[in-house]
């Protein structure tokens, strides 16, 4: 008695009050997962992959590395960081307001290409500071030659004729200098000096591959 055309016993209301119940909870969950990991990667840790060899040998192509984003929150970028940031803003289709924000979300999950590309250099100054290099491929900051052990050997004699730092700028250079479009020159060739407003983290942690996984900085 109660049984359905199958002989099974029809599901009571309680029972399917519980999987409508059980249902939401699942739907929450993944709600809540996809907003904390858009917070994640908004204001904490960004993972980014290396696609050129300007970096070498700090950085290979193919490297994948941790950016702390809430750092420049709370700390000053300094001499020797290495940054992402920015590049130029590309040509942004007219989506609409809904493809628009999906199509933000997917660029803040990682599965939808921004409409900038984003670099990594090494900060070599800061406001205010006089960079140049000399013939010897020295580099120097205000007058004082700088120690750069994580250089690419040999170091192309190629100088740069004192350049002083303008307000909200910083001049970055790649650690393999002879295949660098840097602060040495600007776009669209290189990246020309960066602006503070642009840069999205530092470095902190390459994680892939497992064989060279180990902490930058």
């Amino acid at each position: 008695m109660g049984d359905g055309p199958s002989g099974e016993a029809e599901p009571t209301a309680p029972s399917k009050e519980r999987r409508r119940a059980r249902r939401l909870e699942f739907a929450a969950l993944i709600a809540i997962a996809i907003l904390l990991a858009i917070l994640l990667r908004l204001f904490v840790v960004q993972a980014f992959s290396i696609p050129s060899a300007s970096m070498v040998p700090t950085l290979l192509p193919g490297d994948r590395i941790l950016v702390c984003r809430a750092c420049i929150l709370v700390d000053d970028i300094d001499h020797g960081d290495v940054i992402v940031f920015e590049g130029r803003d590309g040509d942004s289709p007219d989506r609409g307001l809904v493809a628009g924000a999906l199509h933000w979300l997917g660029e803040t999950l990682g599965v939808a290409e921004p409409p900038h590309e984003d670099f990594v250099k090494r900060v070599v100054g800061l406001p205010g500071d006089t960079v140049e290099i000399d013939r010897s491929g020295q580099l120097i900051v205000n007058g004082r030659a700088v120690d750069e052990p994580y250089l690419l050997q040999p170091v192309p004699r190629q100088g740069f004729a004192p350049t002083t730092v303008p307000d909200g700028m910083l001049f970055v250079l790649g650690d393999n200098r002879g295949n660098s479009g840097d602060s040495r020159c600007g776009p669209p060739e290189c990246t020309g000096l960066v602006p503070l407003d642009k840069v999205i983290g530092v470095t902190f942690l390459r994680v892939w591959p497992p064989s060279r996984l180990g902490v930058l900085g």
